[in-house]
């Protein structure tokens, strides 16, 4: 079966990184006899030197008329944010691809490699107890998307959620518990915030339809402290945006580089897949670029958007795989470990899959 994708590399280490995740779904495609037809698009900087916009209507064009989209990274370099070229390019380039799509539902899973345990930030006796999480963060609503108004001293920043945006997200935290280790925890601020006193009685309304997902609630603030305190005691974590904004940037700390962090951001029809380390200028076209996170996103691009669970696996066990053989590049890499570049590393992990 052919499975058409949009392939929007961006900016800075983005192109690097996402011609190491072709050649991946490549030897996916070979070795399970399937067809992926790429779509290439410019998005962000590089779609702002071509049509001065950072997501032309040719990109989302091409994104419409394709299965998924798989997205490398945009932005330029700090001291360069006031230039036309790079002045609001993620949020004109990721937002905006967000509000075509209703793209909703974002997964960010967060997991503590065996072999690179040293990396966290956590101590030796949190990690030892295993770290694999999973973030469903709601997307399109709440208060980043509310009212905002400023009026002399006073300020107003909306929060609003209907059941209908609510139940999305619960309904996909719910499904991937079952998938997992079958606990779901809901994170809100119900002992404050009207908004979150709606998301759990819809979550207690909808629990009856899972019986065999045991699901707890915490507040946010514990949540926060629990996920350095006690990460392991997690499986399955939703909320609403801000909560999980903030929540997903915690856990995105805990492998020890934000290489090895893949998401997927899924619509009603389409969904999007990218790594969440962003465009790292300063090391653009040096060949040194953790492709890792890029590649995992192509797993859960497989996982989700074509249902190919097996596939997505094989990538999963590879990038595993390379990693116990002592494939690092540099920002994996202890003081006396080799190397590798972004290509090498791509090869490392190719090699697991042939």
């Amino acid at each position: 079966m052919n499975h058409s994708i949009a392939v929007l590399p961006g900016d800075g280490i983005g192109p690097e990184v996402m011609a190491e995740a072709i050649k991946v779904l490549d030897a996916i495609a070979k070795k399970f006899n399937h067809e992926f037809t790429y779509r290439q698009a410019l998005i962000g900087g590089a779609a702002f030197v071509k049509y001065g916009q950072h997501l032309p209507e040719e990109t989302v064009e091409i994104c419409k008329n394709s299965n998924a989209i798989l997205f490398g990274s945009v932005g330029g370099p700090v001291d360069q944010q006031d230039q036309p070229k790079w002045k609001d390019c993620e949020k004109n380039a990721l937002l905006g691809l967000r509000k075509i799509f209703d793209l909703a539902v974002n997964v960010r899973p967060a997991k503590v490699y065996p072999m690179l345990a040293s990396l966290s930030p956590l101590k030796a006796e949190i990690i030892e107890k295993g770290i694999d999480l999973v973030i469903i963060r709601e997307l399109v609503g709440g208060i980043y998307f509310g009212e905002h108004k400023t009026e002399g001293d006073l300020a107003h920043d909306v929060m609003s959620y209907d059941r209908a945006q609510i139940e999305r997200p619960l309904h996909f935290a719910f499904q991937a518990a079952q998938k997992r280790r079958k606990k779901l925890t809901v994170v809100d601020k119900a002992n404050v915030l009207d908004t979150s006193r709606l998301w759990r009685k819809v979550a207690q309304e909808m629990a009856p339809q899972y019986p065999n997902v045991a699901m707890d609630f915490l507040f946010v603030d514990n949540a926060a402290m629990q996920l350095i305190k006690n990460p392991s005691s997690f499986d399955v974590i939703v909320t609403e945006n801000m909560f999980g904004d903030i929540l997903s940037d915690i856990a995105s700390v805990l492998p020890g580089s934000l290489g090895l962090m893949p998401s997927a951001s899924l619509g009603n029809k389409l969904h999007l897949y990218e790594p969440i380390g962003g465009s790292a200028p300063d090391i653009a076209g040096q060949n040194k670029a953790n492709p890792i996170a890029q590649i995992l996103s192509t797993a859960l691009m497989l996982r989700y958007s074509f249902a190919l669970e097996e596939e997505a696996q094989a990538i999963e066990n590879a990038v595993q795989t390379a990693l116990e053989s002592g494939a690092r590049t540099g920002d994996i890499a202890s003081s006396d470990e080799l190397i590798l570049s972004t290509v090498e590393m791509g090869q490392k992990i190719l090699e697991k899959i042939l």
